[in-house]
């Protein structure tokens, strides 16, 4: 048996998504992204003497929305404590957090893999907390660990953040990923974070051990830190998974730590020892009121809450009997889930309309630097017009590319684009057999190939016959012609 194979992985992952509030968790500063070093502060978030918070009843309510998108129970009463530690971004010298009374409390998400089966992973709680400032290491190499310089912006100082934790659960790095794309997609759904990890609005740590098969002890569990993508989280864990089965295997005895990855070198290294909640002397904020929620306000905020993803996934697979890959990669951001919708209600195409939406769309979309869908110049009605064309023969796959082409640059009618380049695909017989007959005649060692057996040849003249109705003729009736002809 492989090493690998003789232990059980546990993976347990630390959400960090920042609120799309206006303001600050504490105070009236601004959260926008992108401003100068240090112009969005104030007393408060810097924690000079005599300033006092005061709780930003938005993060609340997005806080408990999260909550109750992820099925956890919401409790009447809550509370923030002083989490104390020192580190140059953090000003106070404490950060205002939730220890023992969280926001939200035990609930879980369910993934679904591609083949369909579905798993349950528990949420152990949901807690409000701000953010710290930023630190810019500034170094000659860019290897991490060679700063010559730090600089401090405190600008995301005091930012509203919900910390999501979830159960060890998790047993692999593919599924730690999955977890991760559904619970965006949960955020992104209910509009509560932009989860826009370039501008480090979503980050996530990873704790990781390893326990032999069949055994119920966990081992000591490593904690991750520094990944800044999906990608490298799961490239992150599959390192340590690795790391760890070796370390055991060879009578090393794993330490409990934080490491971070380095992304150049595509490894995990010590950073210090893992600290326990007793280290941070946790103790109830004596400038804050508890939270407390009445039944109404729960309630309010619950008939708040969309379709989420792995609900609407379903029944795009059960309504429009398209593929789960499909119904997967649509219900991955609500604005491309309802996109798809509208198409397929104006073209009555659900698999057309997903192979567009998924595969010409996007690629387009890279191409002129266009992150979000509605961004586009390509509308609903339009591309579901478009599809609708193809349907019913007017225009063949290869011309709707080029009309989907000039929809993309102008966002013109389709069927303007058609009659105005004079794109319709030419259905009629007889004008197609004077084609083929030209065709046939210009490639007969072709055409006594095809006799002789070698079909390959038919794709040719199709491809030849296109080419001289300039893509205009029907494919399925060129290819059935050229057959009578060449077999009569």
């Amino acid at each position: 048996m492989d090493a690998a194979e003789k232990y059980e992985v546990v993976i347990g992952i630390e959400v960090h998504a920042e609120l799309n509030t206006n303001t600050k968790m504490f105070c009236g500063c601004s959260v926008k992204f992108g401003a100068s070093p240090n112009t969005n502060i104030c007393e408060v978030c810097l924690g000079l003497p005599g300033s006092l918070p005061a709780i930003n009843e938005s993060a609340v309510h997005h806080a408990v929305l999260a909550g109750l998108s992820m099925n956890c129970e919401i409790p009447k009463i809550s509370k923030f404590d002083r989490k104390n530690y020192y580190y140059p971004d953090l000003p106070k010298a404490y950060q205002i957090s939730q220890f023992d009374m969280p926001v939200c409390g035990k609930g879980f998400i369910e993934i679904v893999n591609s083949e369909g089966e579905k798993k349950r992973i528990g949420i152990t709680r949901i807690h409000l907390e701000e953010d710290a400032g930023k630190l810019i290491h500034l170094t000659k190499t860019g290897q991490i660990g060679d700063a010559e310089e730090s600089l401090v912006d405190y600008n995301r100082g005091g930012v509203p953040l919900i910390e999501i934790v979830s159960d060890p659960d998790i047993r692999s790095a593919e599924e730690a990923r999955l977890y991760l794309d559904t619970l965006k997609s949960i955020l992104k759904y209910i509009n509560v974070s932009d989860c826009n990890m370039e501008e480090g609005s979503l980050r996530a740590d990873a704790n990781v051990s390893i326990m032999p098969k069949g055994s119920e002890t966990f081992g000591k569990r490593v904690e991750i830190k520094n990944m800044n993508s999906f990608n490298n989280v799961k490239k992150a864990l599959e390192y340590e998974i690795q790391r760890q089965v070796k370390a055991v295997e060879s009578g090393e005895i794993i330490k409990q730590e934080t490491r971070l990855w380095d992304i150049n070198k595509g490894k995990t290294f010590s950073m210090r020892s893992k600290e326990e909640s007793h280290d941070y002397r946790y103790f109830p904020e004596p400038d804050l009121p508890f939270i407390e929620l009445e039944d109404i306000y729960i309630e309010n905020i619950r008939k708040e809450l969309p379709e989420l993803p792995v609900r609407k996934m379903e029944r795009f697979v059960k309504e429009h009997k398209i593929p789960l890959y499909d119904a997967f990669v649509l219900t991955q951001e609500a604005g491309t889930a309802d996109f798809y919708e509208a198409v397929v209600k104006e073209s009555g195409e659900a698999k057309l309309s997903s192979n567009w939406i998924m595969v010409e769309l996007p690629a387009r979309m890279k191409e002129a630097g266009i992150k979000e869908i509605s961004a586009s110049k390509i509308t609903p009605p339009g591309l579901g017009k478009m599809i609708g064309m193809i349907k019913k023969g007017t225009i063949s796959g290869k011309i709707a590319k080029a009309v989907f082409d000039e929809m993309f640059v102008s966002g013109k009618d389709p069927e303007k684009i058609v009659q105005e380049k004079g794109l319709v695909q030419i259905s009629d017989a007889g004008e197609i057999e004077k084609i083929v007959d030209a065709v046939i005649a210009a490639n007969m060692k072709v055409v006594e190939e095809i006799k002789g057996g070698k079909d390959k040849g038919l794709g040719f003249l199709v491809g030849q016959v296109m080419k001289e109705s300039k893509g205009k003729a029907n494919p399925g009736m060129v290819n059935s012609i050229l057959r009578k002809k060449i077999s009569g």
